[in-house]
């Protein structure tokens, strides 16, 4: 592993494809690492495996320790880091990975104590969403969460040089190398919000021009490989690349779709995992507001995941909603990956959570249910009204066919009798034409 002065994995440079930030650790193998209480069921580490795995590294092995809460110093007990050091010998293992996020004492302690460079859970997502970013915003979301979270952790590797200085201008106690270090490192993080920020309001000027539209606006939100990206290409008839990885998908995509000939619009959003570090929500709050600002979350669920798990990625997923302010939001389950899954399985999945929607976003079984609830769910943001457009505003009548979609139309001898079902907040646009 390449180390930078600040002890951590050197930040690599973008792929001669344009494929995003090239992995470091392709060639690696872990030793997987974890806390869990006593008495807890299942393998605590499977989720630190696989982001592994997305990660491109091997787990060799794998040790948890049964204990109500981490050691504060080395994570571990002392007894347990002793089987830990041999089992890395053992199994040739060149990295520890561990399932929550260091203390920087707790990572410095573990590396002198193991011989191995020591990696945490937020520094192996943070190393994929730097391999997945592909926009020139979500390339600068990572690099802020990454400065973020690296500056607590810079340690002076630089001691050699003592104070900088030498010559006319520079005497004095001068500055140390890694406060010089730290002090850039702040400068480079002020900068990046400066360039998101207007980026943002760039956002913001095409957010407003939706809003005009008054389309109704739909957010897919779920737990991360949940099959989101896949159920908004089977609703939009988009292209938007998929794959059976963690975080495959980090930049916001919105496409349109059509509900009895009114548009909708539908917005893929980064997924959801436990223990998502702070850092992550706080770079991505601008591209997470979109869920805020949709008027319905559609909940895309593991429906082939054990019921366990399923219960803990929705929880985990309410946790970040609640985080962003998008917890009160109008929300639709949608139990995604049907064709996993037996007639049984089915029953049952829909037995337990029995105001969801059944789908197979892969198989498109189940789509016209949920197309019917997604429109059942702005039903009654609608209003039936009677206009009368005259022939020489025919103008007005593309309006309406906007906003309303399909419309019952009669031709008269003053205009277009038009009966049509309008959103409340558009009825001050059409108030003239109003027959009543």
């Amino acid at each position: 592993m390449d180390r930078s002065r600040n002890g951590r994995a050197t930040q690599t440079q973008y792929a001669a494809d344009g494929a995003g930030i090239a992995n470091p650790r392709a060639r690696q193998r872990a030793m997987a690492i974890g806390i869990a209480e006593p008495g807890t069921e299942g393998d605590p580490l499977v989720e630190l495996k696989e982001l592994l795995r997305t990660a491109g590294v091997a787990t060799a092995g794998e040790a948890v320790q049964q204990r109500a809460k981490p050691d504060p110093d080395r994570y571990l007990g002392r007894g347990k880091l002793a089987e830990v050091k041999e089992e890395i010998a053992r199994r040739d293992a060149n990295l520890v990975a561990c399932d929550d996020e260091l203390a920087p004492r707790q990572e410095r302690n573990l590396e002198a104590e193991l011989g191995v460079p020591v990696i945490d859970r937020t520094a192996v997502i943070l190393d994929i969403f730097a391999d997945h970013a592909h926009s020139a915003e979500g390339k600068l979301q990572v690099e802020l969460a990454q400065l973020e979270y690296n500056l607590a952790r810079m340690r002076g590797l630089w001691t050699h040089l003592e104070r900088l200085g030498g010559g006319i201008g520079t005497r004095g106690p001068g500055e140390s190398q890694i406060e010089t270090d730290r002090r850039l490192a702040r400068d480079r993080i002020a900068a990046l919000r400066r360039r998101l920020g207007r980026l943002e309001r760039n956002r913001g000027v095409m957010r407003a021009r939706r809003d005009r539209s008054s389309l109704p606006r739909v957010a897919l939100a779920g737990y991360t490989n949940a099959g989101k990206s896949t159920l908004l290409n089977a609703l939009t008839g988009a292209e938007v690349g998929v794959g059976d990885r963690l975080f495959h998908t980090l930049d916001p995509t919105t496409r349109s779709f059509e509900l009895s000939g009114r548009d909708f619009l539908l917005t893929d959003t980064v997924g959801f995992i436990e223990k998502l570090p702070h850092q992550l929500v706080e770079a991505f709050k601008a591209t997470l507001e979109e869920t805020v600002l949709a008027d319905l979350v559609l909940h895309v669920v593991d429906a082939a995941a054990p019921a366990e798990r399923l219960e803990s990625d929705m929880q985990a997923v309410d946790a970040v909603l609640e985080e962003i302010g998008a917890g009160e939001k109008p929300r639709l389950l949608v139990l995604n990956k049907a064709d996993l899954l037996d007639d049984e399985e089915r029953r049952e999945a829909l037995l337990g959570h029995s105001d969801a929607v059944l789908v197979s976003a892969a198989e498109g079984d189940g789509l016209d249910d949920l197309r019917a609830r997604i429109e059942a769910a702005f039903e009654e943001t609608l209003e039936e009204v009677e206009l009368l457009v005259p022939y020489a505003q025919g103008a007005r009548l593309h309006e309406l066919h906007e906003v309303a979609g399909t419309l019952e139309r009669t031709d008269g001898e003053d205009g277009v009798l038009v009966h049509a079902k309008i959103p409340i907040a558009e009825l001050h646009r059409f108030a003239d034409l109003s027959v009543a």
